[in-house]
């Protein structure tokens, strides 16, 4: 972040305010990310995220389970795992801390460092990077980028970050959708709806050719499982207007449940208060998607028969059980609306924003590298073939929690799916891991073959194997998919060649 990009006049037109704005922001992105830096492999709930990842076909969204991971989980199998989740998570934060300070550039130094401590390190990214949804939160962290370049006339940098938050389904639908609403140019619109769905075509073509629903179970257990939760003092209403409210109450710092939810609320009101200044341009489709996503979100919390009814009768609605995810969508507003505060406001703004989870670097981490138990010498034995572990859960516990089993990305594991919350299983295993459970207590062999079943692993050791092959790799969505900012670059030097007639 450089001197002259981050200036902010023209009330700190000196250099060491931009310096120290620009201090200020790596500040916010090493506290947040700091356990990225470090060497290793990442285990923690969500989030499994290994060096040599397997090339599989579930990778690539065509597994046994719906596409939530494509093209994540394809992309980091086919450029190098864990070093390109560490480059996205940190360039997101940045760009996010720098788009902050811009927007704020009109309105002095507290009000940049209030915006940019608000983008950094919100409760929506705390809480989501203690779930482990790492990719979520690059969506998150780049959802400011997408409006302000929209916004500003900006449609590379729009584009770029789009491109980067439609690493998960998630992050493609929201980014697009914020795009969508804050592009003013009639055509450039037109382009980034058509574009949004290119990019959403490694995890949407997987999931209408399996045709299986977002999840085997109950709707109604799915919406009150992952509902929106009350934070202490502040209420499910409360929480959300903060950016918290998330599901699981692990993934919450210990501080929002001592009283400091509380300035979420103080947040949120400044936030209304310095949207008033902006733009009209400008507040209306930032108004738009806020009042759109927080009132989903509270209406999730409010009405959970509503988001069951949407999951079981509206194609890719699953996607959304988790409704505390739309409050993704209010935080350009937030961004902006802080970034417009001056003087005194601005100084609340800042001590409210970095109230909201005063112990998140140390909450965080949890997230450090760790040991992942995975045996290196038995995923080359297992060479690729469809795997049935008979004695490994779709949950392994760790030192403090649990964990998606590693061995789900560093082989081709056939997975189960199952899944559960406070006692109460949410989502059934998938009639295919079911049927392999059956064939192998009967030890029938043949059976396991006709589903595709190539080898079982037990105790960390292969006992049987068949002659089935493993399925063919879908990989080229994810590839052209990891190829377009490269071919967006090259039309880009090609058009503004000075050698070109």
């Amino acid at each position: 972040m450089s001197s002259s990009q981050c200036s902010v006049p023209p009330v700190s037109g000196s250099r060491a305010v931009s310096w120290a704005l620009g201090l200020w922001g790596g500040v916010l992105v090493l506290a947040v990310c700091w356990p990225f830096l470090l060497p290793g492999e990442f285990v923690w709930r969500d989030m499994v995220l290994l060096d040599r990842p397997a090339l599989s076909a579930s990778a690539f969204g065509a597994g046994d389970l719906p596409a939530r991971n494509a093209p994540q989980d394809g992309v980091l199998a086919l450029l190098g795992g864990a070093w390109l989740a560490r480059v996205f998570i940190l360039a997101a934060a940045s760009a996010s801390a720098w788009v902050a300070c811009r927007w704020a550039r009109t309105s002095g130094p507290w009000a940049a460092s209030a915006a940019m401590a608000c983008a950094v390190a919100n409760p929506f990214v705390i809480e989501r990077l203690l779930q482990g949804q790492w990719s979520l939160v690059v969506a998150a962290w780049l959802a400011p980028v997408i409006a302000w370049g929209c916004l500003q006339g900006r449609p590379r940098l729009a584009w770029l970050a789009l491109w980067a938050a439609s690493l998960t389904p998630t992050g493609g639908l929201f980014g697009g959708l914020i795009a969508v609403v804050c592009e003013r140019e009639g055509r450039r619109r037109w382009l980034f709806a058509g574009g949004s769905v290119l990019l959403w075509l490694p995890w949407l073509v997987p999931s209408l050719v399996a045709g299986h629903p977002a999840a085997f179970g109950d709707p109604a257990a799915q919406a009150a499982a992952f509902a929106p939760r009350a934070e202490a003092y502040v209420g499910t209403v409360g929480s959300l207007l903060g950016f918290g409210g998330i599901w699981n109450a692990a993934a919450v710092p210990a501080s929002r449940e001592n009283g400091f939810a509380v300035a979420g609320l103080a947040v949120a009101a400044l936030a209304v208060l310095g949207a008033t200044r902006l733009p009209r341009r400008e507040l209306r489709p930032l108004a738009v998607l806020a009042v759109a996503g927080m009132g989903l979100a509270i209406l999730g919390a409010l009405a959970p028969g509503l988001t069951a009814f949407a999951v079981e009768h509206i194609p890719g609605a699953g996607l959304l059980r988790d409704s505390s995810k739309l409050t993704l969508l209010a935080l350009p507003l937030a961004v902006a609306g802080i970034g417009a505060l001056r003087h005194l406001p601005a100084a609340l703004a800042l001590c409210a924003c970095l109230l909201q989870a005063p112990d998140a670097p140390r909450e965080l981490a949890v997230l450090k590298p760790r040991e992942t138990g995975i045996d290196r010498q038995l995923v080359e034995e297992l060479d690729g073939r469809l795997t049935f572990f008979a004695d490994r859960p779709a949950m392994v516990p760790l030192d403090g929690g649990i964990a998606l089993d590693p061995y789900s990305k560093a082989a081709n594991k056939l997975d189960s799916g199952e899944l559960t919350v406070d006692g109460v299983t949410v989502d059934e295993p998938s009639p295919r891991y079911l049927a392999a459970a059956e064939a192998w207590t009967t030890r029938d062999l043949a059976r396991l073959e006709e589903l595709g079943v190539g080898a079982v692993v037990e105790k960390g050791s292969i006992v049987a194997t068949t002659n089935a092959q493993p399925a063919p790799v879908p990989w080229g969505l994810s590839a052209a998919w990891c190829a377009l900012p490269l071919l967006a670059a090259l039309r880009n030097a090609r058009r503004f060649s000075p050698t070109k007639r």
